[in-house]
């Protein structure tokens, strides 16, 4: 009997040792592509975590801030820059769509013109006060978070200017190959 435990024991060793599997190609690549994910952007408006100075909010001037950003993959042919408050109630407040920017961009100016299609080259999509460009931050009250969020991409999309947040990231979904953040707040 003891024999038979024995034997029990040793096949189920043998069948545990089996069924491990060595990691494939694909999931190489995935890591890979997550490495791969170190777009730095950085702005001489504000630091990261810092507070956005009120000339970039509707209390001032209501400009966007100056960014700019290093580390995008050279096969990236477009750039998507999308800017919004979770904290926002009841819903993510979209405060800035940007996409099909040219892939060589490595800044914005400050105050980029709210137009369909910026002098900087892209498209402008439609933010949630209704209008392209950017709409500067402006919460009820407390202290919120800002995200400013670019994306490398490996194709441009096929939008017309004025889309959505949510139609941008629908067509950029499995073409990202790099994305940084930069993160600021605002109190009122």
């Amino acid at each position: 009997m003891v024999c038979r435990h024995r034997i029990v024991l040793l096949l189920a060793l043998l069948l545990a040792g089996c069924s491990h599997q060595a990691p494939t190609t694909e999931n190489n690549s995935n890591v890979a592509r997550r490495e791969e994910m170190n777009i730095k952007i950085s702005s001489a408006s504000f630091q990261n975590g810092g507070a956005i100075p009120s000339k970039y909010t509707c209390d001032g001037a209501n400009v966007s801030p100056a960014l700019q950003w290093s580390g995008v993959p050279q096969n990236a042919k477009s750039l998507v820059l999308i800017c919004d408050d979770p904290d926002a109630p009841g819903k993510t407040w979209v405060h800035w769509v940007l996409y099909d920017l040219p892939a060589s961009t490595t800044s914005l100016p400050e105050a980029v013109p709210a137009t369909d299609k910026p002098p900087t080259g892209g498209k402008h999509g439609k933010n949630d006060f209704g209008k392209p460009g950017f709409g500067g931050p402006c919460p009820p009250s407390g202290t919120h978070r800002y995200f400013f969020k670019l994306y490398a991409v490996d194709s441009e999309t096929s939008l017309n200017p004025g889309a959505s947040k949510d139609q941008v990231l629908k067509a950029i979904e499995g073409h990202i190959l790099g994305q940084g953040e930069l993160m600021g707040t605002y109190k009122r």
